[in-house]
C-alpha cells in the first residue's frame, strides 16, 4: 500500500498542477472580458440589429431602421426630444412625489396600526392589481386637463408599489425595535419618524423603483391617447407618420432617459442608506 500510495501521489499532484494551470490560464484568458459583459451584450444586440435592418430581405424590412440611420435620426431630433422630455417631467416629477408622499406615510400609518390594516388591506388587495391604464379612458373624460387625468394614472401606478412595500417594511420591522422605543417612551408620530421610517426605508426604495418604471409606462401610455408635447407623443406621432427612424429614436431615448433615472434614484439610496453594502 505504501508502494501504491508513493507512485500515485506523485501523478495525482502532477494532475493537480495541470487543473490548477489550465484553471489559471482560462482565468487569464477571460480577465480582460471581466465586468465587460454588459457591453458585449449591447454589442451583440447592435449586430443582429445591423443584420436584421440591412443583411436580411423581408417584407417588414423597413420597420427596422439600421443603427447608423437611427442614431443620426436621433441627433437631429434631440431638440424636439428635450422638449418633449420637458413636458413630461411636468407631469411625472409632481405626480409621483405626491404618491411616493402619499405612500409612504399612509404604509406606515397602515403597518403599524392593526385597526387601520384590517380596515384598509381588503380594498388594496383588490385595487392594487387593477392595471392604471383602466383608468385612462375615465380619467381623459372626467378630468378638467390631459395633465390632470395623465397625472392621476402615474399617481396611481407609483402609489400602490410605495404603500405596499412600506406596510411590509413597517411591519415586518424588528420587536426589538418596538421594544426600545416603548421603553424610551416614544410618542407616535416620534416613532413613526425615528424608528419605523428608517427601519423601513429598504422596502420603500424597492417600491419606488417599481413605481418609478410603472411611471414612465403609465405616463408614456397616457401621452399615446390625447398629449399635444411628450416622449410619448413624439414617438405616436412619428408612428402615424410612418417615420420609424424617428420612432425608434424615440423608443431608445426614452430607454435612456429611464435608465439616468433609475441610476439617479440608485445613488440616493447608496446615500441614505449608507449602512448597507
Amino acid at each position: 500500500m505504501a508502494a501504491i500510495s508513493s507512485v500515485a501521489n506523485p501523478a495525482l499532484q502532477a494532475g493537480c498542477l495541470r487543473t490548477r494551470g489550465g484553471g489559471a490560464v482560462r482565468r487569464a484568458r477571460w480577465w480582460g472580458l471581466r465586468g465587460k459583459e454588459g457591453i458585449l451584450f449591447l454589442l451583440g444586440l447592435l449586430l443582429v440589429w445591423q443584420f436584421i435592418s440591412t443583411g436580411i430581405s423581408f417584407a417588414g424590412r423597413y420597420l427596422f431602421p439600421s443603427p447608423v440611420v437611427t442614431f443620426k435620426t436621433l441627433w437631429i431630433s434631440l431638440p424636439e426630444l428635450f422638449t418633449g422630455t420637458l413636458h413630461s417631467f411636468q407631469i411625472l416629477v409632481p405626480s409621483m412625489a405626491l404618491a411616493v408622499l402619499l405612500g409612504i406615510v399612509w404604509g406606515l400609518l397602515v403597518g403599524t396600526t392593526p385597526a387601520l390594516n384590517r380596515m384598509f388591506s381588503p380594498f388594496a388587495r383588490f385595487a392594487s392589481p387593477v392595471p392604471p391604464t383602466i383608468y385612462i379612458p375615465y380619467a381623459i373624460a372626467l378630468l378638467p386637463t390631459f395633465r390632470t387625468a395623465a397625472g392621476f394614472v402615474v399617481f396611481v401606478g407609483v402609489f400602490w408599489p410605495v404603500f405596499l412595500n412600506t406596510v411590509t417594511g413597517a411591519a415586518s420591522m424588528p420587536q426589538r425595535y418596538r421594544d426600545n422605543a416603548r421603553i424610551l417612551g416614544l410618542g407616535k408620530l416620534e416613532y413613526l419618524w425615528r424608528v419605523v421610517l428608517p427601519a423601513s426605508l429598504p422596502h420603500i426604495f424597492s417600491g419606488i423603483s417599481v413605481g418609478l418604471v410603472f411611471a414612465f409606462i403609465m405616463l408614456t401610455v397616457a401621452e399615446l391617447f390625447g398629449a399635444s408635447s411628450g416622449l410619448g407623443r413624439f414617438i405616436q406621432l412619428y408612428a402615424d407618420y410612418a417615420d420609424y427612424p424617428r420612432m425608434v429614436a424615440g423608443i431608445i431615448y426614452t430607454g435612456v432617459i429611464v435608465l439616468l433615472s433609475m441610476e439617479l434614484l440608485e445613488q440616493i439610496k447608496k446615500r441614505l442608506l449608507f449602512w448597507q453594502k
